[in-house]
């Protein structure tokens, strides 16, 4: 593939073709449904032409394009609009089978273009990549969500990169608190009461954050250390997934 520009470098491109049954499925029920609509469209059409409404052939023609680009069956249907021994119009219509045929044969089929080469990948790694694209997309996702991360204006570049430092970190701590609890709760890594009915649920990281919010930590006395105030098993279940010891509280050495 070759850039816009004389000198802009030839890239060489990788073309990985994939089925999934499950896409395959779910565009034939999706063509089914629109071929079922169009054609109780097209058969309410036919009774009416020669009628009241649909008087000329101009106006069935009319109808049919609705109809078509509604339905999105432009490609595959076909029609005729003649006339009657009484001078009325009159409408058949078809489905294209080759057409339809052609489009049940690419159902499930999609391609992944890479720039990666056998050598350093082979299509079973490059299709984990890309299923792998989910969790980086979750991470933007958690810069604007639990992290409200929003556009700023600074003056110079070195205080940009001082910010992007900061987020970063932020989403780094974010991130492995959630691994933590994921880890610690062994391969299923799910748990109960995350949510009001008790469904067992992956904990994410605004989950966690969530119900840990509401803790509080009362300050040490000269009889007592400070002590982390626990009020719903949900937060001693997850202090505990994250190793900490709701008693000794961590303070950084001074």
């Amino acid at each position: 593939m070759a850039g816009p520009r004389k000198r802009d470098p030839v890239h060489r491109l990788r073309r990985i073709l994939v089925h999934s049954t499950g896409n395959a499925r779910g565009q034939q029920a999706a063509r089914a449904k629109r071929l079922a609509r169009a054609a109780e469209d097209l058969d309410k059409l036919q009774r009416l032409a020669g009628g009241r409404y649909y008087n000329t052939a101009e106006k069935i023609q009319a109808r049919i394009g609705v109809i078509a680009k509604t339905r999105r069956v432009s490609d595959c249907l076909r029609t005729t609009v003649t006339t009657g021994p009484d001078q009325r119009p009159r409408l058949e219509w078809h489905f294209d089978k080759d057409i339809l045929d052609a489009q049940s044969a690419a159902d499930g089929w999609y391609a992944l273009v890479t720039r990666l080469t056998p050598q350093q990948a082979d299509a079973a790694e490059v299709f984990k990549r890309y299923k792998g694209q989910s969790v980086v997309e979750r991470r933007y996702h958690d810069f604007k969500g639990p992290l409200a991360v929003a556009p700023v204006f600074l003056e110079h570049n070195r205080r940009i990169a001082a910010l992007i430092t900061v987020i970063c970190l932020a989403l780094l701590v974010f991130c492995l608190i959630e691994r933590q609890v994921r880890q610690a709760l062994g391969p299923e890594q799910t748990m109960n009461g995350l949510y009001p009915d008790n469904r067992k649920v992956r904990p994410t990281g605004r989950m966690i954050f969530y119900q840990l919010d509401s803790l509080m930590l009362r300050p040490a006395t000269a009889t007592s250390p400070p002590t982390i105030l626990i009020s719903r098993g949900v937060e001693a279940h997850l202090l505990e997934l994250l190793g900490i010891d709701e008693t000794r509280p961590r303070w950084l050495q001074t």
